[in-house]
């Protein structure tokens, strides 16, 4: 529902829904793009592995990179990454340009979903 506040202003406003990259992402399978993401992405269980390690004591083996790290911050969406790593390769921008231009870009920021949005 459009709003007359210019504050409160919603992205299908501000952009053109003919811009390419627009018209690609109301046509992705989202969903199907997602499911097959994220398995990679999830927390796992790790087993570790052991590795030898000196100290003034002598050699000592130790049990490196076991369990489920909790610690850290939340993940982004799934989508959010898909999308950046495509725009990055597209356009073959570094990870600082890539920063850089997602933060300037009306097209390319992440807003709550409409028809038409590519970030949501």
């Amino acid at each position: 529902m459009p709003t007359d506040d210019f504050f409160r202003a919603r992205l299908d406003q501000m952009i053109d829904l003919h811009h390419p990259l627009v018209v690609l992402a109301n046509r992705l399978p989202w969903p199907d793009i997602e499911a097959a993401l994220a398995p990679a992405f999830e927390r796992k269980n790790r087993q570790g592995h052991m590795v030898e390690f000196s100290d003034i004591f002598g050699t000592a083996l130790a049990t490196a990179g076991t369990g489920v790290s909790a610690a850290g911050r939340p993940r982004l969406p799934i989508r959010l990454m898909a999308s950046l790593l495509y725009l990055k390769h597209a356009f073959n921008l570094s990870d600082e340009e890539l920063v850089i231009r997602w933060s300037e870009n009306v097209v390319w920021l992440n807003r709550p979903r409409f028809s038409g949005d590519m970030f949501s």
